[in-house]
């Protein structure tokens, strides 16, 4: 019996003080009942990390929907920094902004893209991130060609996307990885990095490809 109570305090005491390391985020405020799953299959402590995200970037995001990954991401770049969330989908970008101003954030910018233009500032970001995002386009080339001018000239692209290679039996519309790097190619960029950590998922990292005389 005290045995029994003895792990069950362990087991409390465990989700008390390490809540990054069940959730993988920085504050479990952040995230809403209906994200946990997709946060526990592409864990952003993990995944910003990985991607380098630190206090001070201008970033932007681009099909960030409801805010997921916006709000850890205005979290860890802080107030010297900014994110531009971009989206076409107008009534999730009021969700999003309502959600930045209860958790107090003034480092997010909401803009309302179309289907080819994201409408982000020109030269000014140092990195455009799409999370789940390549998949669902209507024209993922033309956006993507239409990202570059926002790119500061060391900017880079950094999408996280499922890989249907890993599974092929899921059904909600994700790609090959062969098929996401023709998009890349098509669109003018170069893979420099990837990450294949992730069980369901691919972190690629692009850049400028060279320039067509």
């Amino acid at each position: 019996m005290r045995l029994n109570v003895f792990i069950i305090g362990v087991i409390f005491l465990a989700f008390a003080i390490c809540p990054v390391a069940i959730f993988g985020q920085l504050d479990d405020s952040l995230t809403l009942p209906g994200e946990i799953h997709l946060n526990e299959r592409q864990p952003p402590d993990t995944v910003l990390k990985t991607i380098g995200i630190k206090p001070g970037m201008i970033i932007g995001e681009v099909g960030a929907g409801r805010g997921r990954y916006t709000v850890q991401i205005a979290s860890r770049i802080g107030p010297s920094g900014m994110i531009y969330a971009n989206d076409i989908d107008q009534q999730a970008l009021k969700f999003l902004e309502k959600r930045c101003e209860n958790h107090g954030f003034e480092n997010v910018k909401i803009i309302l893209g179309s289907v080819t233009d994201p409408k982000l500032p020109d030269a000014a970001l140092d990195m455009v991130i799409m999370v789940n995002v390549v998949h669902c386009l209507e024209k993922p080339v033309a956006l993507l060609k239409n990202i570059e001018s926002a790119l500061k000239p060391e900017g880079i692209i950094v999408i996280v996307e499922g890989n249907l290679d890993k599974y092929p039996s899921e059904s909600v519309g994700w790609y090959t990885r062969s098929k996401l790097l023709k998009i890349y190619d098509d669109a003018g960029y170069v893979l420099f990095r990837e990450e294949t950590f992730l069980p369901k998922d691919n972190i690629y990292f692009l850049k400028r490809g060279p320039r067509q005389e």
